[in-house]
């Protein structure tokens, strides 16, 4: 081979560079894969800038690797022509390739200096960490603040309705109970006068059956008065302190016989007393006004359970109830297994003269007078109910320390 190429043989005058290795065959084949393997990898690093920059319109100064492929492509080819020089001097387009490369490095190295001052401007990896966790603290406190807002404004909501119940009750009771004590100072004209004609009339069965049916139907209406007095809180309350569980055993037989056959009744009481300063006796009217309306709430039959129980509660249990306040209670609680209340009614349920029975079955006048005597004795009655589930009525009456200490 290195007979085919002498300076004589060759059409420009040249010889291969593989002349002035002496055609040394570990020479040439050192120089042809180091030249091999580096264009190689310069094609490598070309493709890849180049399928960066494809994929990743969004980069900045992409110009700028574009012009880096150029320039790699361009120093990758240099090094095939150094393979191809070692047996062909085609001088020329090597210097030509090589000019090439070196305006392609000039423009890059031209056009770099000026980008630097802006590209010293990006932020760095750790500075876009920084930034990235700011941001997600940022968004961690903005969304912890909208679920404070959230739950600040579902409170107010919630105690707007409050509100706006214990006023509408409020107003309610002032109007039954103006009304309630005229019709009761009318009512006790007509019963009076009632009793004087019927210790006058002498002998007249007639006439004795029309004032009999007369004075009754009085003293029921006398009834309905009082019980729209208990919902003003205006009924006389004869107050004293007593042990609710001991009332509540006394007066066992009476509230079976009240619940009546169908209806099975338990009686769960605290292990402990349970004191209350209040009037027993409207208590239990009370109490028995919860198990009728438990009992009429399972036509079928089913459990009511009356239990008791000494709680406290501090101010953040307290607003979760109606009228509620913070302190120590004795809770009387009327559970049923019936059909239960409905949400849109369950407001009502307290207000007089509101009822779900049939008309003729009942005045609405049952669960005003529970809320009346448990709202002057300084307590609250909570409801929870649920459709198809049953209701549970509860009556909070402050515990005989803290009623003491409200009447001082």
């Amino acid at each position: 081979m290195a007979g085919l190429y002498t300076a004589e043989s060759t059409s420009l005058g040249f010889i291969p560079h593989g002349y002035c290795l002496a055609w040394d065959p570990a020479l040439l084949r050192l120089h042809l894969l180091s030249d091999l393997v580096t264009a190689l990898a310069y094609f490598s690093i070309a493709l890849c800038l180049a399928t960066f920059v494809l994929r990743r319109r969004d980069v900045a100064f992409g110009w700028v690797f574009w012009m880096f492929a150029a320039f790699i492509l361009s120093c990758g080819t240099t090094h095939l022509f150094h393979i191809w020089t070692l047996w062909w001097p085609d001088y020329w387009d090597e210097g030509v390739l090589k000019a090439f490369t070196a305006l392609v490095s000039l423009i890059t190295a031209v056009m770099l200096w000026p980008l630097l001052p802006r590209a010293l401007q990006l932020p760095s990896p750790a500075a876009l960490r920084h930034a990235n966790n700011a941001l997600v603290e940022q968004i961690r406190q903005k969304e912890a603040a909208l679920r404070a807002l959230r739950h600040e404004s579902e409170e107010r909501r919630n105690a707007e309705a409050k509100l706006v119940q214990s006023q509408k009750m409020e107003a309610i009771g002032h109007i039954s109970g103006g009304m309630a004590h005229d019709f009761n100072n009318l009512l006790t004209v007509i019963q009076g006068n009632l009793e004087l004609l019927e210790a006058r009339m002498g002998d007249n069965p007639a006439l004795a059956r029309y004032v009999r049916c007369s004075l009754d139907a009085a003293r029921q209406g006398a009834s309905l008065t009082q019980q729209l007095l208990a919902f003003a809180r205006r009924q006389p309350l004869q107050q004293m302190v007593f042990d609710v569980n001991e009332r509540a055993r006394g007066k066992s037989e009476l509230l079976a016989h009240t619940a009546g056959r169908l209806v099975r009744l338990e009686i769960e009481l605290a292990p402990g007393p349970c004191l209350v300063e209040a009037d027993p006796a409207q208590l239990e009217s009370a109490v028995i006004n919860l198990l009728i309306n438990a009992r009429d709430a399972m036509p079928g039959g089913g459990t009511v359970t009356i239990r008791t129980a000494n709680i406290s509660l501090d101010a953040r249990h307290a607003e979760t109830f109606r009228d509620a306040e913070p302190g120590d209670y004795v809770r009387i609680s009327v559970s049923d297994t019936g059909t239960g209340i409905p949400p849109e009614i369950r407001d009502r349920i307290f207000e007089p003269f509101f009822t779900t029975k049939p008309i003729g079955s009942g005045t609405g006048l049952g669960l005003s007078q529970v809320y009346g005597f448990v709202r002057q004795s300084h307590g609250f009655v909570a409801i929870e109910s649920e459709v198809g589930q049953g209701t549970t009525v509860s009556i909070h009456l402050r515990r005989a320390m803290a009623a003491a200490g409200l009447a001082k």
